[in-house]
């Protein structure tokens, strides 16, 4: 791989492209173009080989690409072969549905423990996955090494939960509040705000 950054938007991409190879692969197709895999996943043709031009030599001239090739490298790239495990914050009704969807169906990632103040939930297990006091944050992120959070409380105590994330060691966090977090350089954040997506879609279905 080259030595320039690789721009954050087709870091974002990879996980795409490797998802879509994986079904072309599933369904016996071995090579494929950049105009064909842009067809499959609705990005632009050449975005897709200046994604990849960041890589070196992916394909050939005329040949195109090697499917188990490409699936082969974004798989080490995007260290799928090493389950990363995760903590969810927050077992309302959103942080309910993402326990029993779990990421472990679709990747290398998967929740491990969440964490609430609902007596009622405390205890429990909700998609197989074990509910804790937050209370025990520290302690048991500790225990079990976990780096990355997924937060889903209410907005009026993001922050706050974000601190304790950051004393704890947390070095990444999936937000679903509608709050900007501050947190320390060495800690990366990416939000979700499912009501400007929502209001975004809207506004280009209405203006399109």
């Amino acid at each position: 791989m080259r030595d320039e950054k690789i721009p954050q938007a087709t870091a974002k991409r990879l996980p795409l492209y490797y998802r879509h190879l994986n079904i072309l692969h599933n369904q016996g197709k071995t090579r494929i173009s950049s105009r064909e895999l842009s067809e499959s996943i609705k990005i632009d043709s050449a975005t897709i080989r200046k994604d990849f031009s960041y890589f070196g030599e992916l394909g050939r001239k005329g040949y195109g690409y090697d499917i188990a090739h490409l699936i082969q490298f974004f798989r080490k790239l995007l260290d799928q072969d090493e389950i990363a495990s995760v903590a969810l914050i927050g077992v309302g009704n959103l942080g309910t549905a993402l326990l029993h969807y779990n990421f472990m169906k679709k990747g290398n990632t998967q929740i491990e423990i969440a964490f609430d103040t609902n007596d009622d939930k405390v205890g429990q297990e909700i998609g197989d996955v074990p509910v804790y006091h937050i209370n025990d944050l520290e302690q048991e992120l500790k225990r079990k090494g976990i780096k990355i959070a997924i937060l889903t409380v209410p907005a009026r105590v993001s922050q706050e939960v974000t601190e304790q994330l950051v004393d704890c060691g947390v070095e990444g966090v999936l937000n679903f509040t509608p709050s900007r977090l501050s947190v320390p350089n060495h800690v990366r954040v990416h939000h979700i705000d499912l009501s400007i997506e929502l209001q975004t879609l809207v506004y280009f279905l209405k203006h399109s």
